[in-house]
């Protein structure tokens, strides 16, 4: 398999920035957790406006990326994952590649793997560019679900609304060049996909006309099991990485996950025994990101300055209620 590196990352949040009086119901309760730390909501999260549609997004997150490298480059691959779709019957991946200006050989429009497909897309380009045909290849993430799912009149007085934002991350990546893709750990365990779904108020399918509102809905009676398996396998999947790669957690420079909450990402800091300064994540400013937390957060940190030339960076997530975990490794090249 030739070698395949990512050449950059690029991102783009959406204008209307929402603070948490969004979501304050005046006759609700006081929480009794609004200031704690681990569980105070985001100070600020971004909203997508009612017409801005996931290639829009995907194109406004890539344009920068590809001005920063000389111009629209011939995309063999384009990979997506966009958690709201904006149809049901038709990925994003044609809109987007038009509003590019590219014509990939290669459209697949990935629709699992939710918080860690991006690290699920990096093995999917690789495979994709491995007999050498392929050359480049665009990877993007899209969060929309904050100013549109959580968002609704009703849907946002629940306390879990008031924890996503909105996003897009998209990544780069060459045979031959980038900062080199080391390895990619993935987990697939089916039986825990029936814990998650969408329901409506209404009892009604997502399809069909009503008045109720749609939301994410947990299997309630394993709430502590759903969040045990989180806590789990971050860490899990981290560890038998560095394991392929003959390194040891204490060998990473920066890991970047999905973004749940303050509680997860500091239990995954704590069971892999990593100083709070290299595990990087955006969650006070934009929330919940969803599968577009990692390359969020990698291309601000590339444009900080944060990441080093020969850092390992490893990044990892789970998904949905645990039915997909993965992780993945590059050695940072900033030069290329």
């Amino acid at each position: 398999m030739q070698p395949v590196g990512i050449v950059d990352f690029g991102s783009y949040l959406p204008e209307n920035v929402v603070g948490p009086e969004f979501f304050h119901d005046a006759d609700a309760p006081v929480d009794p957790f609004a200031n704690a730390p681990l569980f105070k909501v985001p100070a600020t999260r971004h909203h997508v406006a009612p017409d801005e549609r996931a290639s829009d997004m995907i194109a406004k997150a890539a344009r920068p990326l590809f001005e920063r490298h000389g111009g629209t480059p011939a995309v063999d691959v384009l990979l997506t994952n966009v958690l709201l779709p904006d149809e049901p019957f038709m990925g994003v991946g044609a809109q987007a590649a038009h509003r590019l200006g590219i014509d990939p050989a290669w459209i697949v429009d990935l629709h699992n793997a939710g918080c860690a497909s991006f690290m699920y897309m990096l093995q999917l380009a690789q495979k994709l560019m491995a007999d050498g045909t392929a050359r480049t290849a665009l990877i993007a993430n899209v969060q929309n679900t904050a100013g549109q799912m959580f968002a609704q009149s009703e849907v946002r007085k629940r306390p879990h609304a008031a924890i996503p934002g909105d996003g897009c991350g998209v990544a780069l990546l060459q045979a031959g060049g980038g900062s080199p893709i080391l390895g990619v750990r993935r987990r697939n365990t089916p039986e825990y996909a029936v814990d998650l779904g969408l329901a409506a108020s209404d009892g009604r399918k997502y399809w069909e006309p009503g008045a109720g509102q749609t939301d994410i809905w947990f299997d309630a009676e394993k709430q502590k099991e759903i969040l045990d398996r989180g806590n789990r396998l971050v860490p899990e999947l981290v560890r038998e990485l560095c394991a392929d790669l003959g390194e040891k957690p204490s060998d990473i420079d920066v890991l970047v996950t999905n973004q749940p909450n303050r509680i997860f990402l500091r239990n995954w800091q704590q069971a892999l025994d990593l100083d709070a300064k290299r595990h990087l994540d955006t969650f006070d400013r934009l929330g919940n990101l969803y599968g577009a937390a990692v390359p969020v957060t990698l291309d601000l940190a590339a444009r900080a300055g944060v990441l080093h030339d020969g850092d390992l960076v490893v990044m990892s997530g789970f998904a949905h209620a645990g039915d997909f975990a993965a992780a993945a490794a590059v050695r940072w090249n900033g030069a290329s």
